[in-house]
Order: structure tokens, then sequence, then C-alpha cells
């Protein structure tokens, strides 16, 4: 009777051992896999025309270039975005590729939420409204002939937010795909462009300084609305260290710094539904640790259920 008692119990242990079991690895396998078919679906419809602001941006970029040739070389790159040769949609490739790597996370809920977040920033919906950016940065360049999308005015929101007239491209700054930050031998951080982008500073109204733009930038897509999405860990940990960096230099002075994300900027119109639901990101360019709320996503999503176990071949080929 103790012998057959001892059986039962341990069956049942070892039942309530393998419910309890981390699924999260699973997760992380079933947002790969889909996220890997949204990025090769993307892609196809960027290079089938069928991104509507990326349409926009081929065009707006052909015509200034034509009417402003000396410019022709940042148009040209600008019009990257419009394809799969862009920073933003390379930047979703190359992160979905380090999803294979745990060691390139802190921990699986790091990975856990980068894979989430990689499966969101492929969404077409999404991805239309983040090329509002480089888009209305042509848009501003052409001195009010070519409209804005999904944003008012670089005046009406200056207005609105208080912010200071950094110059044509200033939507771009903070955005990794363009550019980082900088720390001079002051000790300060200053907005470094990537090439070919370096040719803003030839409209721009001087460099760009950490601790101004800070409390004193306008609205940009990527900025307020789509950061959490947009940015790597490896990426958000340095725009962390930049700000903590500059928050110790104050405090040494007894000045108060806060993160250029502690407050939104007004500015957007007309944004996707994708995009009115996209989660908050850190101030301070961290990740917050949410096991339970990928949980609660992925229970909700019935493609998770009816999803091939392999990864699209396109990704997997760094198309």
């Amino acid at each position: 009777m103790a012998a057959m008692l001892m059986r039962i119990l341990t069956l049942t242990l070892l039942i309530t051992l393998v419910g309890c079991g981390d699924d999260r690895p699973d997760k992380i396998a079933q947002f790969q896999q889909l996220a890997g078919q949204r990025i090769d679906t993307l892609g196809k419809m960027l290079n089938d025309g069928q991104i509507r602001n990326a349409m926009l941006l081929k065009q707006y970029t052909g015509i200034m270039e034509r009417q402003n040739p000396d410019m022709a070389p940042l148009f040209s790159e600008l019009a990257k975005d419009a394809t799969t040769n862009g920073p933003m949609y390379s930047s979703l490739v190359n992160r979905y590729q380090g999803l294979s790597n745990a060691s390139n996370y802190v921990d699986l809920d790091q990975q856990l939420a980068e894979a989430e977040n990689i499966y969101h920033a492929a969404d077409p919906s999404l991805y239309n409204d983040m090329i509002s950016d480089p888009l209305n940065v042509v848009a501003d360049m052409s001195n009010g002939a070519l409209a804005r999308v999904n944003s008012i005015s670089r005046e009406a929101a200056a207005l609105a937010n208080g912010a200071d007239d950094f110059g044509t491209g200033s939507q771009l700054v903070g955005n990794p795909g363009y550019g980082n930050w900088q720390t001079g031998s002051n000790g300060m951080s200053f907005w470094a462009w990537y090439g070919m982008y370096s040719m803003f500073s030839n409209v721009m109204r001087g460099p760009i300084g950490y601790d101004r733009w800070s409390s004193r930038r306008n609205y940009s897509y990527y900025n307020d609305v789509g950061r959490s999405r947009y940015t790597s860990p490896k990426q958000a940990t340095a725009q962390n260290k930049t700000f903590e960096r500059t928050k110790k230099q104050f405090n040494s002075q007894g000045r108060k710094f806060d993160s250029p994300y502690a407050k939104s900027r007004t500015g957007s119109t007309s944004l996707s539904r994708q995009s009115t639901s996209t989660p908050k990101a850190s101030t301070t360019g961290t990740r917050s640790k949410s096991g339970s709320k990928f949980r609660s996503n992925y229970s909700k999503n019935s493609n998770f259920r009816n999803s091939n176990s392999r990864t699209t071949r396109g990704v997997r080929r760094g198309k």
C-alpha cells in the first residue's frame, strides 16, 4: 500500500513539473518563425510597390534629385528605405538572424521581447508608418512643394512641443539606422551621421548635442511611436549609456537631466491601428521584463497554432 502511494505521489509530482515547464523557448521559436515569414512578405511588398509611403518616398526622392542635383547622393541614399536595401529593413533582417543565438541576450525574457518586437516591426502597416520619417525629411527639403504624411507640419509641431529647429533631417536624429551618439573630448555627446547621411550636416544648423536635443527635440515617428519596435537590445543599451553618462555629468554640476523620451511629442496624424497600439518604450532606452505580457499575446494569437515549423528561405539567406 505504501509503495502504491509512493508511486502515485511520484507520478503526480512529475505531472506537476511538466506542467510548470518554461515555455519561453517555444514561444521564441514561434515568434522567430512568424517574424521570418513577415519579413519576407514585407520585402516582396516593397519590391512590388505595395507599401504606400515607400512608393511616395521613391517619387519624392526622384523629384528632388532632379531639382537639387548637388544633393542627389543623399536623396539616392534616402530612397533605399523604399527598398529592401535600406537601413530599416536591413536592421530587421539582421535582428531576425540574431535571434538564433541566445548569447546575444541577457536572458530569455529579453530574447522573447526581441522576437515579438521583430514580428510586429515587420507588419506592413507599421513599417509604412515608420517610413514616414525619411519621407517627411524629403518633403521638408522641398520647401513645402511636397506634402508631409502621417504628421503635421514641422512648424506646427515645433510650436506644439516648444521644440527648437535643428534643421532638415532632424526627424532621423536618434534613430540608430542613420547615425549614433558619439562623445566629444569635452565629455558631451553629439549626433554623428552614417555615410552619405552626413550630407545633412550641410543643411543643419551646426552639430546636434545630445543635451539640447533631449529637451528641445521635435516629433518624429521613431522617437515617439516606433522606438520600442525598431530598436534592438544592443541599440537600446547604447541609448541608455548615452543617457546615463549625460545625466551623471549634469548631476555633477548640480543640474537635473531628463531622458529625451520622458515626454512624448505631439505631431502624428492618421497613423495605423498597429501604431496607435504600439507600447511605449522605456524612457531611458532599456527594456523592461514583461514575460507575462508575452505569454498573453502568444496565447491570443491563433496564427501560432497553425504555423509551419520552418523559417522562410528568403530571410534565412539574408535577402
